[in-house]
């Protein structure tokens, strides 16, 4: 679309003057297209000045959650070489699905400014209020056996974390095994479901659901998750550009898929450090027991080792229960 590649020229140039003509040589497209669609920006809320024989500059820009924000940053990624931005949707994961159903191609990012029906692990919502938060999907491929990737949410967690840090200059912790936090508060939550072939149960596809409270006010909130959401903001004391954070979180989650599976110890030593569940009194609850014990540590395959108060000790894999903190969040 002109416009969206006529707002990333500019944004690659923010500050400079570029001229019509050279905007459409580069873009192969007319000056009227070019004309048409710095008009149609200039409505949509961008700051963008014109002089003769001086041409287009862009002075400011909204947060917005578009592909031509972000192809510029992006360029060179596996991951976010395709991009689908949408204002509203039901869930980024359930349409990201939907297309790897239909022959989308790995790496491909769903992005929305809300979801209707955003979901967590086992079948809780997720609460997307729009244009507060950063919702995104992204599919990969791996060409493995389904048993060897049930670490893979474990490495997207590190690697929202690497993004968190670089884009807003904190590093939150892990609660085991995919809530990201940060002083006892949820910041993100993590959902990867994977598709198989019925026939020969071979992996069809990975998508990896990342929702993250960008800049909610308690007031937000459902009063239900009140005592338990936060929001990077909150944390930061000011607001977060969602663009910035997207281009973060993406490219981190393509240098995570580039050394996965292989780098297997660097982001197990980076989860243990960043998990905050280790040397806490937890609840191991399943759909008829809840059980106290003490979090002793992460294991080689992720899970959480635990020790029960009279001193056995097991290892937890995540389907297998729901981790609850005993005095607070975590």
């Amino acid at each position: 679309m002109s416009r969206e590649k006529v707002l990333s020229l500019l944004l690659a140039h923010q500050g400079e003057s570029l001229s019509g003509q050279a905007m459409s040589r580069e873009l192969g497209i007319s000056r009227a297209a070019v004309w048409k669609s710095v008009e149609a920006l200039r409505k949509e809320g961008y700051t963008i000045s014109s002089a003769t024989n001086r041409g287009y500059c862009l002075h400011d820009a909204p947060d917005m959650l578009r592909v031509g924000e972000l192809t510029g940053p992006l360029e060179g990624c596996l991951v976010g070489s395709h991009l689908l931005c949408l204002h509203t949707v039901d869930s980024t994961n359930t349409e990201c699905k939907r297309r790897a159903l239909i022959g989308a191609p790995e790496g491909l990012v769903v992005l929305a400014d809300q979801q209707t029906g955003g979901r967590g692990r086992l079948g809780r919502s997720f609460q997307s209020p729009p244009l507060k938060g950063l919702y995104l999907s992204a599919l990969f491929r791996p060409r493995m056996d389904p048993r060897d990737v049930t670490d893979f949410t474990a490495w997207v967690a590190v690697a929202v974390c690497d993004g968190i840090e670089a884009a807003c200059g904190f590093r939150p912790r892990i609660k085991w095994t995919n809530d990201i936090v940060m002083n006892g508060r949820k910041l993100v939550g993590i959902l990867t479901e994977m598709g198989l072939e019925s026939e020969t149960n071979s992996l069809q596809y990975l998508v990896t659901g990342i929702g993250i409270n960008v800049n909610q006010n308690t007031e937000d909130f459902l009063p239900e998750i009140r005592d338990m959401a936060g929001s990077l903001s909150q944390v930061l004391g000011r607001p977060v550009r969602r663009v910035q954070l997207a281009v973060h979180i993406i490219q981190a989650l393509n240098r995570m898929y580039a050394e996965y599976p292989k780098n297997r110890a660097k982001y197990l030593s980076k989860y243990r450090e960043d998990c905050v569940t280790i040397g806490s009194q937890v609840q191991l609850i399943t759909a008829t027991t809840r059980q106290e014990a003490r979090a002793t540590g992460i294991d080689s395959e992720f899970r959480l080792l635990v020790e029960y108060p009279d001193g056995t000790e097991a290892a937890i894999s995540s389907g297998e229960v729901s981790v609850r903190g005993m005095y607070g969040y975590v």
